[in-house]
């Protein structure tokens, strides 16, 4: 594969973003190029020090081309605006860009990705890494905990942690679909650590913006 950084170095971080996500929209890499409508590469400011990353677009997000649509999208604006804070301020993105997707009793539901299929998108991710140089991430349920911060991360006894990786503070918390799924005790329990696990987030990016 070519490097991602065929560009000049001086070109900004929207025009190499856009370079990257060009590339994405024509990959072939593995075999969720067969079955999506829209390639989902990112969205934000490429020049916050916060960077979001989930796991992967479900089936509004395939629909749409943009990442965290629908419920679990709702969720995640909600949880961020309890801290003062809007998509617009942070990079959001997925550790893969196509829909993961299986079929269940003649039903096409979301799926976690494959280890395979985060190989193949793995370069994207890492030109966005590199590109926008966060200070501070935030990974998004455990196959993006995994893939950003430590191979064997578990997310039930993980999560709220600080960790070094790619040149950043980075914690994971649960993912907002996870959020979604829980109900009475859990979903209380689930609840309160993701309000502490972001409060801490932006006690850092307030850190990185003072600093």
């Amino acid at each position: 594969m070519d490097s991602l950084f065929d560009v000049l170095e001086e070109e900004n971080r929207e025009e190499r973003l856009a370079e990257v996500a060009r590339q994405v929209s024509v990959c072939t890499r593995c075999d969720l190029a067969r079955t999506r409508t829209n390639t989902v590469f990112g969205t934000g400011d490429p020049y916050s020090p916060l960077m979001l990353i989930g796991e992967g677009p479900g089936e509004n997000e395939d629909a749409s081309g943009l990442p965290f649509v629908g419920r679990a999208g709702k969720l995640l604006d909600d949880i961020l605006a309890a801290v003062n804070l809007t998509r617009e301020q942070i990079y959001l993105t997925n550790v893969v860009k196509c829909r993961a997707s299986e079929e269940l009793n003649g039903r096409i539901r979301n799926r976690q990705p494959n280890a395979k299929e985060i190989r193949a998108c793995n370069p994207y991710l890492q030109a966005q890494l590199e590109t926008i140089k966060p200070k501070v991430i935030l990974c998004l349920g455990a196959p993006a905990a995994r893939t950003v911060i430590d191979p064997n991360f578990k997310i039930t006894r993980d999560r709220g942690k600080w960790y070094r990786a790619h040149g950043a503070q980075a914690m994971a918390t649960f993912h907002p679909a996870y959020i979604l799924r829980q109900r009475g005790e859990e979903l209380r329990q689930t609840k309160l650590q993701v309000w502490q696990d972001i409060q801490n987030v932006y006690a850092e990016y307030e850190k990185v913006l003072e600093s």
